[in-house]
């Protein structure tokens, strides 16, 4: 990631128009707000997982993803398991591992990707 072509800008999260994700269970409310180029876009978002959200795919995209609130549980393709409580991250490069997400007791992120 190359932060490029971004002047000094604050977010106010709370006024995001929320997309809402279904999931294999649960949903996920995803806040997004886009920053860059086109060529060199980077996706921000603030997001809350249901309690008992389970993501419906595996994911190989890159993420630097902040844990804020409640708890997490991503899994890698080969069955490892790592749970993100608050005040943890993990980051991630495209196509590096394929990733699944899901939050039992729900879950408040920060995703940068």
């Amino acid at each position: 990631m190359k932060i490029s072509d971004i002047a000094f800008v604050t977010t106010d999260w709370a006024s995001v128009a929320p997309e809402r994700h279904a999931g294999e269970e649960g949903e996920a409310i995803w806040r997004t707000q886009y920053f860059g180029p086109a060529d060199n876009r980077i996706r921000v978002r603030m997001v809350e997982y249901s309690p008992g959200y389970i993501a419906d795919h595996w994911c190989s995209k890159g993420h630097i993803i902040l844990c804020l609130d409640g708890e997490m549980e991503t899994t890698l393709e080969d069955g490892r398991v790592f749970p993100l409580r608050p005040g943890m991250s993990y980051q991630v490069a495209d196509q590096a591992e394929a990733h699944r997400s899901s939050a039992p007791k729900g879950a408040k992120l920060f995703i940068v990707d």
